[in-house]
């Protein structure tokens, strides 16, 4: 592509935005075209680099979401499922694509993005990095491989500011083992050990939080029998790493037909169809 897409980035003072806008204004294949944050935020009419503590951009961050996802090309979001859902809706008016990495959405919130998907191009992923995709994978092989004589943990850890638990990319890796195995997470899912709990229910598909200091992201799925454990990890010990798949998401969605996709398609590893 050798033309520069216009990217507005929403929740740009927090550390997944400032990243995002640090990696797209020093990009060659795109540039900052809008800044947003909640109203009322203190940001609100300042140049978006001085607030981030370096030089202009030329870009002013706006409480007018709407103006801002209309000039451009793209809007990458990570912020919470409400604004998602509203972004959802600006950007099937602009006709763009809209990245989603926020984290936390139900079932329903995320059924809520459909009737945009006929005018805006929606990738969303529990995680945007290429190894946890990839982890994705082989969970699903994993799991599809080994029966349930084989127990399975999903095992995640996250800074002591993450405010969802399980987190997003746990979700899709348990969600990645319970079709390996033929079953709907939402059947077997354990989601909470406390006290006299009786003995593991056979099938089950467990989750363990841990929530601590500064810790990016690290995720293990364990498949644990008599005798022997399995277990498939990602450590990401930079957030770059999920700024930059969803700037390749953003560049890949260009010219895509409208609908909801995954990072499994803008990598190329979707199962065919």
């Amino acid at each position: 592509m050798s033309q520069s897409i216009r990217v507005a980035v929403t929740g740009a003072s927090g550390r997944m935005g400032q990243t995002l806008i640090s990696l797209v204004n020093a990009s060659d294949r795109m540039h900052l075209s809008g800044a947003i944050e909640r109203p009322g935020h203190d940001w609100i009419g300042r140049d978006v680099g001085e607030a981030m503590g370096g030089s202009a951009l030329g870009i002013s961050v706006t409480d007018d979401a709407q103006a801002a996802i209309a000039g451009a090309d793209a809007v990458i979001d990570f912020t919470a499922p409400v604004a998602t859902i509203q972004f959802a809706e600006f950007a099937a008016s602009a006709g763009i694509v809209h990245v989603i990495g926020t984290t936390g959405m139900t079932d329903d919130e995320i059924a809520a993005l459909d009737p945009f998907t006929s005018k805006a191009t929606i990738i969303r992923a529990g995680n945007m990095s290429l190894g946890v995709n990839l982890l994705t994978q082989l969970t699903k092989r994993v799991a599809a491989a080994l029966d349930d004589d084989y127990d399975i943990e999903v095992i995640e850890a996250h800074h002591n500011q993450k405010v969802d638990a399980p987190s997003g990319t746990a979700l899709m890796l348990g969600e990645a083992a319970a079709e390996g195995r033929g079953v709907k997470l939402s059947d077997v899912a354990d989601r909470g050990r406390d006290g006299i709990t009786g003995a593991r229910k056979k099938g089950d598909i467990g989750f363990t939080a841990i929530r601590g200091g500064d810790i990016i992201g690290e995720h293990d799925v364990m498949f644990a029998a008599a005798g022997e454990r399995i277990i498939l990890r990602h450590v990401a010990s930079d957030r770059t790493v999920f700024a930059r798949g969803a700037l390749k998401a953003a560049l890949w969605g260009q010219g895509r037909a409208p609908g909801h996709y995954d990072m499994l398609d803008v990598l190329g590893l979707s199962d065919p169809a």
